[in-house]
């Protein structure tokens, strides 16, 4: 249970921060594209700090999703993981929305081209992080002190530069959570498919890589 909360926790303040940079730019101003990536990638790198050594610090369903094919996580747990997180996520955006009212820009990810063309955005955008994220948090040859901080760099990266394209939500829960509040689901399953297709990928990829079968951690 405390794991399932940590994860609660976790996402709650990364929608917190990074959909609370989109709403105060759009409410205030202050904050541009910039700013919002790094406030993502800073909330994401914090809470894996605070947070990681109680559960693990996911934050993302695609993520919970990646380390079970990659057997650093017992699929029995993937969907109350999830669950946990989304929550989180519906918490922040309610959050969010009552502070600063109901027209409040709650960072809802939609695509600015195609479907397809978000779809598959989402997809490299995930698989690039969640490479990132097998590397530096399961392999022991890897520099494992700086996981954090190559963690929410990846995901810093993936808003700057996927942001204008797709939103680089990269998460189905940060996705899920504004998307629900505000009742805009267009285009929702995009931000689902995608980062989970994209975060398979990588865990396949980082098992060839990495060229031994790793364990399954237990919890």
């Amino acid at each position: 249970m405390r794991a399932h909360v940590a994860e609660f926790l976790g996402t709650f303040v990364l929608v917190f921060a990074g959909c609370g940079a989109i709403a105060v730019a759009s409410r205030y101003g202050g904050i541009n594209h910039i700013g919002v990536a790094l406030a993502f990638g800073l909330a994401v790198a914090v809470m894996i700090y605070a947070l990681g050594h109680i559960s693990g610090a996911h934050l993302n369903p695609a993520v919970s999703v990646g380390f079970a094919l990659g057997r650093h996580f017992p699929w029995r747990l993937v969907a109350s993981y999830s669950t946990a997180q989304i929550l989180g996520a519906v918490c922040a955006a309610l959050f969010l929305r009552a502070s600063l009212g109901p027209d409040a820009d709650l960072g809802v990810t939609t695509p600015s081209g195609t479907d397809f063309q978000s779809v598959a955005w989402e997809a490299v955008l995930t698989f690039v992080l969640m490479l990132v994220v097998t590397a530096v948090a399961t392999d022991t040859r890897a520099v494992g002190e700086a996981a954090a901080l190559a963690i929410g760099g990846a995901v810093c990266l993936g808003a700057l530069v996927g942001g204008p394209v797709s939103g680089a939500s990269m998460n189905p829960a940060r996705s899920i959570g504004p998307a629900l509040v505000s009742g805009d689901l267009t285009s929702l399953w995009v931000y689902i498919v995608g980062p989970i297709a994209g975060a398979a990928a990588a865990a396949a990829v980082y098992r060839y890589l990495r060229g031994a079968q790793p364990e399954q951690v237990s919890s």
